[in-house]
């Protein structure tokens, strides 16, 4: 482990650099197995979530827009992985906001070969995972929610919560057998929505959601599903959307428990959209309106 010896011409990068040196932050690593950077190599998603740093676990955000939705939102970094030349360029005011924190940085190569490929905009951060909250924290002003029920794929889950954070949704639950919203790519997809939203686990059947003063909509097909333009809906003061799986859909079950079941009419024979895209559309169509 060495320590980044780098000529600086500009006086404002120079007291960054000089005060990151002597705190021992800025450390230029020379083979894959560094230690304190297996974090962004050697551990798995899962490894990253149950490893506990202060009883937390651990997740990565990539590129430096990211980084700043999560800093904003109150997530605490604990080191910073980055190309040289971003130090004292896309990544200069990150590093500045994140005093104390190593930054490990190297050739483009050797980075690449650190995290099994090109870093997205030459930054990654390694962030502590909050307290998880109780449903009754998430959804207690909430008017609009979503219910994502055993949705699997990354792309999926990062798409819509971009799409609850645009459309109006306050809050995000999601059953256990779900993707982890802080998964690497999720968290890419998303734009950092998975930042701007508040979501947590739900562990209780979903009927629970009554005792919040929430109806239920499966969002379904099914030979006595309504319209999602459907006015019963749009009336409703408090909603709770439930999406279901991409292949299986929704759980006999859940559909059979929920207050409304909803399709959204399809044209030319398409029997259904992608559960992103379904998200997106009953998101607008069923968003809180003014009563007048």
């Amino acid at each position: 482990m060495t320590i980044l010896k780098k000529k600086c011409y500009f006086c404002s990068w120079k007291q960054i650099y000089s005060e990151a040196v002597r705190a021992d932050r800025i450390v230029r690593i020379s083979s894959i197995d560094e230690p304190g950077a297996d974090v962004f190599s050697s551990l798995t998603e899962a490894q990253l979530r149950s490893r506990k740093e202060a009883e937390q676990g651990i997740f990565i955000v990539e590129s430096p827009k990211v980084i700043r939705v999560a800093l904003d939102a109150g997530f605490e970094p604990l080191s910073i992985l980055c190309e040289e030349k971003h130090i004292s360029g896309d990544a200069r005011d990150i590093v500045e906001r994140c005093a104390g924190v190593p930054v490990y940085t190297g050739s483009r190569e050797l980075l690449a070969s650190l995290t099994g490929y090109k870093l997205t905009r030459g930054v990654l951060c390694a962030m502590r995972r909050k307290r998880e909250k109780s449903v009754s924290e998430v959804v207690g002003d909430a008017s609009r929610i979503v219910v994502i029920d055993g949705v699997v794929d990354t792309t999926n889950i990062g798409a819509i919560f971009r799409s609850a954070a645009a459309l109006g949704v306050d809050a995000v639950l999601l059953t256990r057998n779900s993707c982890d919203p802080l998964n690497r790519r999720a968290i890419r997809v998303s734009m950092g929505s998975v930042f701007l939203v508040p979501w947590t686990w739900i562990d209780e059947p979903l009927s629970t959601l009554h005792a919040y003063g929430f109806s239920t909509a499966a969002m379904a097909l099914t030979d006595n599903s309504i319209g999602i333009d459907h006015p019963v809906l749009r009336s409703t003061a408090k909603l709770a959307v439930i999406m279901g799986t991409e292949g299986d859909g929704l759980p006999p079950e859940t559909i059979a428990s929920s207050d409304y079941v909803v399709r959204i009419p399809m044209s030319h024979g398409v029997d259904s959209l992608n559960v992103a895209a379904a998200a997106a559309v009953a998101f607008w169509e069923l968003r809180a309106r003014p009563c007048c």
